[in-house]
Parts: structure tokens; sequence; C-alpha cells
């Protein structure tokens, strides 16, 4: 882990060196201004926050480093934490390495399978997720070493090594709950020290393992949904919470809680749902013009179209070009897949122009598409989809918490007013 470690250090001492000239240079800069808009309408568009895992551009998407889709999509989640928590691709030399620490770390505690085992079985399985998150935390390396006391100076190292041990967990964790759940209970061991992150996860879910195609899906899957900036929910909130100096666990578990919401992560589970309804009422082939009706019909019922728009974006989210490339390189005749490309097909164009044309992007985002290809493997519970993105945002989770400790940075704690305050300050503006 010695190379790891020296680049994430090399990799916080500039970035500091960076902030520390910005902050002496510019102390009074002024970088934008707040609207009313802004605070009524959720902060959006507020920056506020300093992010160096990845950033999204609005019309290229995500960048992790310098490297946009589809100059990652081929890289493994191993590679992909490597990029995102020291700014460059790894070695062979240090991915071996860091494969390796990986497998080391992977086994979970046996008396999470016990907490987890107790709950009822119409428990969501990202709550069983978060809290076999939680249900680990009493390992954490960062509190331990808290308490005795450590240097300011050392948070970064403790938080990593929290980092690497959870995430080395995540595939077992995950692929325990989806058995416990939907299948026999049987939790599927492996000892194959030659399997990564995405194999793991392929082999103990225990079907469709001998696809190679699906372990595939399983690390794109990885690879796509690592980290969106740090503005959106999940990333924020982990982001908050780890800035109290609560450790790693506790911040991942809370950024979980915040993607489990419908307009979050939650969104790839609805959208295969809307699939599923289209279906339900035309067939496993509906027609272009069916489908045009649908969504017609949809947004005249005062709904939304689910996978379509982003808070960013303003073009088709490159995640969901990548998965497309995936699709029909992989199970082009998918029912699912078909209608994702007929709903590509019609949606943008009605949505442009339905009822004075008002939306800011009518374009798919990831979730439009990722749910339908998991179920296509055979992944046919759609609440577990959420999962599979949480595995995949915790190494976002992770490297933005381990450098942000690294750069000292404060707890986050931005003022609130009331309404009544926000009435009388307008009142006394020039002109009001």
């Amino acid at each position: 882990m010695e190379k790891l470690i020296e680049k994430v250090k090399r990799r916080i001492e500039s970035l500091a060196q960076e902030l520390e000239h910005i902050y002496n240079d510019y102390p009074e800069a002024v970088i934008g201004e707040i609207t009313v808009k802004n605070i009524l309408g959720g902060m959006r568009g507020m920056k506020s926050l300093v992010c160096n895992t990845s950033y999204v551009d609005p019309y290229k998407g995500l960048f992790i480093s310098d490297l946009e889709i589809p100059d990652f999509e081929d890289k493994s989640p191993e590679e992909i934490f490597f990029l995102l928590v020291t700014g460059s691709l790894p070695s062979v030399d240090e991915l071996n390495e860091l494969k390796s620490e990986f497998n080391k770390r992977s086994r979970v505690p046996q008396h999470v399978w016990t907490t987890l085992k107790s709950m009822s079985q119409t428990t969501h399985p990202m709550t069983m997720f978060s809290i076999g998150i939680l249900a680990m935390e009493g390992e954490s390396v960062f509190k331990q070493k808290y308490a005795r006391g450590i240097p300011k100076s050392d948070y970064w190292k403790y938080t990593l090594e929290d980092s690497l041990n959870l995430i080395a967990k995540l595939p077992e964790l995950a692929a325990g709950i989806y058995r416990i759940l939907f299948m026999n209970g049987e939790l599927i061991d492996t000892s194959d020290e030659k399997l990564d992150l995405a194999g793991n996860l392929t082999y103990r879910l225990g079907f469709n393992r001998h696809n190679p195609s699906f372990a595939d899906l399983n690390r794109l899957y990885l690879v796509l949904h690592c980290d969106h900036e740090g503005g959106n929910v999940s990333a924020f909130t982990s982001r908050v919470v780890n800035s109290a100096l609560s450790n790693i666990y506790l911040a991942a578990s809370a950024g979980l809680n915040g993607l489990a919401g419908p307009l979050h992560g939650l969104a790839n589970q609805v959208c295969l749902n809307f699939i599923t309804c289209i279906h339900d009422q035309f067939g496993n082939n509906p027609t272009v013009d069916q489908v045009r009706d649908f969504v017609t019909a949809t947004l005249d019922a005062g709904k939304v179209i689910p996978g379509y728009g982003h808070a960013v974006l303003r073009v088709t989210d490159p995640r969901f070009t990548s998965f497309m490339k995936f699709g029909d390189a992989h199970c082009s005749d998918s029912p699912y897949l078909q209608t994702v490309k007929k709903l590509f097909q019609v949606v943008p164009d009605i949505l442009r122009s339905y009822k004075g044309g008002k939306v800011a992007n009518p374009w798919p985002n990831v979730d439009a598409i990722s749910g339908s290809l998991l179920y296509h493997y055979g992944m046919t519970h759609y609440e577990f989809y959420t999962v599979m993105f949480g595995i995949s945002r915790v190494l976002g989770f992770c490297a933005q918490n381990t450098i942000a400790r690294g750069l000292h940075q404060p707890i986050i704690r931005p003022k609130s007013v009331t309404t009544a305050w926000l009435k009388e300050y307008l009142k006394k503006q020039p002109g009001s």
C-alpha cells in the first residue's frame, strides 16, 4: 500500500499548496452571487464546495482528473479508485498492490450477517446495505486512532485506511444482501485471490457468474457511477458528515441514505418500472407510436418521464451512451433495451415541445438505461439496482473525504435564514 499512500500524500501536498496560494492572493474574491432563486431552489447551481476528484461539464459529462468518458470506461473499479484519490491511473505494480490490499481486507465480519439475517424480508436492500456498513463501524481505524490522539496531519491516512477496508468488503456485503432477500439466503464464499472487485461481486451473486459479459457489465456499472462532483445529494451528505470527523463508515452510510431517494439513486429502479408499465400495456415489443402515446399520457397526467433530465447536464449523459454501446454489443435483442431505444427516439422531441417546451434538458441520464441491462442479465429485483449504484458511489465518497481530510477542510456549516428574515432583507433592497 506504500505506493498508493505516497501518491495520495503528494497529491494532497500539491493541492494544499495551490489552495494556500489562492487563499493568500484572492481572499476576498467574489465567486458568484446568491439569489433568492438559489436559496429557495435547493441551492441549485451555487458554487460552495471544492471537489478535486471529479467534475461534470454540462456538455461533456463526467470527468475524473482530465479523463472523460469514453477514456476510462474500459478501466476496472480498482483503477478508478486509484484515479479518484491520486489524480492518475496506476501502473501495473500499483494496480496489483491495490488489488492485493482489497483481497486481504475483503471478509465481512460474521456479526454483520447475524444482524442482516435478523431483519424483516420486507426491508429495502439499500436499508440493509447502509446498516451493514454501520455494523462495521466498530472496526474504524480512524476512530481508534483519533481516540488515542493523532495529529491533524494524519487524519487523511486513517480515512484512507478505513476506505480501503470498507471498499474491499462491499462486493461480499452487497451480494450477501441480494441472496438473503431474493434467493435462498445461503452466502457464497470464494477465496479466489485473482478476482477483482467486479469479479468478486459477480461470483458471489451466484447467477450468470460464468457469463463474461455479465461480469463486464458489473465492472462497467461500478466504473460509471463512481463519482459526480461533490454537490449531489449523496456525495454532499457524505462530505458534510465526514467534515464533523465522523469516520468513513458513518459518512458512507449517510451518503447512501441520500442515494436511496427516488430523485437520486433510486431513479434507476423507477426507470425500469416505467418500461415494465409500457410492456404491461403493449407487450414486450411496443411500437414507436405506442411508446410516444404512453409518454404523452404520462405527461398529461402531471407525471415526469423518469430517466430524462439532469441537474447539471445539458446533453445526453455520456454514461447513458456508454451503457448503450455495451447493450448493442452484448444484448441488442433485449426487449427492455429496445424499449429504451424507442424512448430515446421519442422523449426528447416530446419534452422540447410539450406545453411550450420549458424543459431545460430533455436528454436521457444514466438511469434511463442502467437498470434495463441488469434486468437482462437476470437481476430481476429492481430494488437492488440502487445498491449496485451505491457500491460504486462509495468509491467517490472515500476519495473525496480522504482528500478533504488531507486538506484540513473545516466542518461544513452554511448559514440558514428564516422566511421572515428574507422578507425583511428584500424590503430594504433598492427598488423593492
